[in-house]
């Protein structure tokens, strides 16, 4: 049977639902079915770093079907692979987060916030303005070189270990083992944990 004032307009109260107010919803329901776990990593150091690595954190949760689920400390590290006083020293921190994105859609967002913060790739290992790099997606492993799961570097970085195991104490990264066994396992040397600096988990 149906309901007389849905096939016109005689019941003033009834209002069409809005077609973004309906995208919103259906976006918010697939956010919840079957998420995965992944871990990133970001640093800046250019520019104002904290202020870029906050503008990060809230651009990847206002990523349909992304939700921010933890945000690291902050640390403050040396560059990685050029001389010492050539650059300016980085900020670091990890962002755990549930995701219903296939892995190389995660990452061409990850490359859509550097370049919505002005990151320019035109030197190996150069400064940066923002590096957003995916670490894990849940037990996935890959060799693809546009993504290689899980980050083929990051068992031997302490600016990831370390924010990583303060948020996760029990993570473990594919293939490598326990992160806490990884982290003992390097030096913490140039990696230095900044307690008077914080970002904010999002709302």
């Amino acid at each position: 049977m149906t309901r007389p004032f849905l096939q016109g307009h005689s019941d003033p109260t009834v209002q069409p639902v809005p077609a973004s107010v309906v995208e919103r919803v259906d976006a918010a329901d697939t956010t919840l079915q079957n998420p995965k776990w992944a871990v990133i990593s970001i640093g800046a150091n250019l520019g104002n770093r904290l202020e870029t690595l906050q503008g990060a954190v809230d651009a990847l949760e206002d990523t349909p079907g992304v939700r921010v689920k933890a945000v690291s400390p902050v640390y403050e590290t040396e560059p990685w692979g050029v001389a010492p006083g050539t650059q300016p020293s980085y900020f670091n921190a990890v962002v755990a987060l549930k995701t219903t994105l296939p892995p190389e859609s995660l990452l061409e967002r990850a490359h859509a916030v550097e370049e919505a913060f002005k990151r320019v790739r035109d030197e190996h290992w150069g400064p940066r303005t923002l590096d957003v790099d995916i670490v894990a997606y849940a037990d996935v492993t890959s060799d693809d070189p546009r993504l290689t799961l899980p980050h083929p570097r990051a068992h031997e970085r302490a600016f990831v270990l370390a924010p990583w195991h303060d948020v996760d104490p029990q993570a473990q990264l594919p293939g490598r083992g326990a992160v806490a066994d990884l982290l003992a396992a390097v030096t913490r040397e140039g990696v230095a944990p900044r307690a008077d600096l914080e970002l904010r988990l999002p709302e």
